[in-house]
């Protein structure tokens, strides 16, 4: 297939060209300062920088509230719900995948996220009228549920993001514009826990699915009137990144943008286990949510231990958001970029398995709130600022189909199969006995297994990226 990819770039002289000269208005001039963007990328930029605002902004008005709701259940239920988040994900794939085969991304994902507001919605009602005061058998059901929908739709959020991006951007483009667009959803999640941090006290916290819709569906504007063709330079056809080219019109997406996807529904999953770089992306995820459950399950015991009722948790976690949001901002805007150009992206996808065997070695010596508190902030600050560009950058050497669908199906199933892995390996290392401590210690080694297979995964990138011109064969 490589040589394939070759044979259509020498069949197609003309697509590559010497790039036009960098000029640009004002607002690229200033945006220069924190990103490397040329003139015809500026209006997709920004585009993509408004939609992950508004669709994380979404996401982190409602994440400490369910992560109120796992304080409050305890270790115990909290692997039930995870059994439940995997059901619901692994009956939505196939689901999500028919869209993908029937419409075309920019019809899609506006309707993914008018589902997703239509259940928030009914979540609204049930926790208004329904569910009754807080603790009631009904109120605890209720919460459950809720935890489990937006636990799995969450995943969807961001990934169909993620999907647009990666096939509307080539790999070179990614490199350079990926860590500012990740700006745009940090400044989205710190909106987002802040909003929920000052105004839960206040409007109550049932309130806030209000604030979610109306911010998910800000997303589905900008999706929809996303500026695939601008004044420049041309760029690729059928998977094959080329370089830039002077023209009338920069296509980032030269497909027929009215035209579906096609394949299989069930492509996510047969595509994936038959390619060694994607299945080393599904198991560089799942060692990565092994480690977060493993975290996420001590947070909870913590906080559910230091903070008595709903009220106060859901504002801590927020304050604790607020501050990985804060600290991925200026990660994103001044370091983001030069680790990647300078160092490679074998250090950006490096850095957060080294950063977990210190902090759950640090943490297994000093299992406190303090401790927590600084390795929570410290991790996720990481996972935004340079893993997760540097993972979206891996799927852009994929083809179009495996954009959508096997990425899809890897960052909802299988990030939710790693939960499970976590949350079942968590409470049987707890009914033998180990304390925290030891919990945190068993994470350790697991980190560094996560560490050799980040080193792997940024090399193969790295053959495939030459090899395609930026994007088009898994192999």
């Amino acid at each position: 297939m490589e040589g394939e990819a070759a044979e259509r770039a020498l069949s197609h002289p003309e697509r590559v060209h010497a790039p036009p000269p960098v000029t640009g208005g004002a607002l690229h001039r200033l945006l220069k300062r924190a990103v490397e963007v040329h003139p015809h990328e500026v209006r997709s930029l920004v585009a993509s920088f408004l939609f992950f605002f508004c669709a994380l902004a979404s996401w982190f008005v409602l994440r400490p509230m369910r992560d109120a709701v796992a304080a409050a259940s305890g270790a115990t239920q909290l692997s039930w719900l995870f059994v439940g988040t995997l059901a619901m994900t692994l009956i939505a794939n196939p689901l999500f995948s028919a869209l993908v085969v029937r419409f075309p991304p920019r019809k899609f994902i506006p309707y993914a996220y008018h589902i997703i507001v239509a259940s928030l919605l009914v979540f609204y009602v049930l926790l208004r009228w329904v569910a009754g005061g807080e603790g009631t058998a009904t109120d605890l059901w209720v919460g459950r549920a809720f935890f489990v929908w937006t636990s799995m739709f969450t995943l969807f959020i961001t990934s169909l993001f993620w999907c647009f991006m990666a096939d509307v951007f080539r790999s070179e483009q990614a490199k350079r514009l990926f860590g500012f667009i990740g700006v745009g959803g940090t400044l989205g999640s710190v909106a987002g826990s802040a909003a929920t941090a000052s105004l839960a006290h206040y409007i109550g916290d049932v309130n806030l699915l209000l604030v979610s819709c109306i911010l998910l569906e800000l997303a589905v504007i900008a999706v929809v009137r996303f500026p695939l063709r601008e004044p420049g330079p041309a760029s690729r056809d059928d998977g094959l990144a080329t370089a830039a080219s002077p023209g009338p019109e920069a296509t980032l997406l030269d497909k027929d943008d009215a035209a579906p996807i096609g394949g299989s529904m069930w492509a996510g999953f047969t595509r994936t286990v038959r390619s060694r770089y994607l299945v080393g992306i599904a198991l560089f995820l799942v060692l990565f949510t092994v480690g977060s459950t493993f975290l996420y399950f001590e947070q909870s015991a913590i906080i559910g231990a230091t903070y008595a009722d709903r009220t106060s948790r859901t504002v801590i976690l927020a304050r604790i958001e607020l501050a990985v949001q804060l600290l991925t901002v200026f990660t994103q805007l001044f370091l983001t970029g030069r680790i990647i150009r300078w160092f490679g992206l074998v250090t950006a996808l490096a850095f957060l398995p080294v950063v977990s065997m210190i902090g759950f070695g640090a943490l297994a010596n000093v299992p406190t709130f303090g401790a927590l508190a600084v390795f929570v902030i410290l991790r996720r600050a990481g996972n935004f600022a340079l893993t997760n560009p540097s993972m979206e950058v891996l799927f852009t050497v994929v083809p179009r189909e495996d954009k959508y669908k096997a990425k899809s199906f890897i960052e909802t199933f299988v990030y939710r199969a790693g939960d499970q892995v976590g949350a079942w390996t968590f409470a049987g290392l707890t009914a033998i006995g180990l304390s925290l401590a030891g919990l945190a210690w068993v994470a350790v080694p697991v980190s560094a297994l996560w560490l050799g297979l980040a080193i792997w995964l940024a090399r193969r990138h790295a053959v495939m990226a030459a090899a395609t011109g930026g994007g088009g064969l898994s192999r």
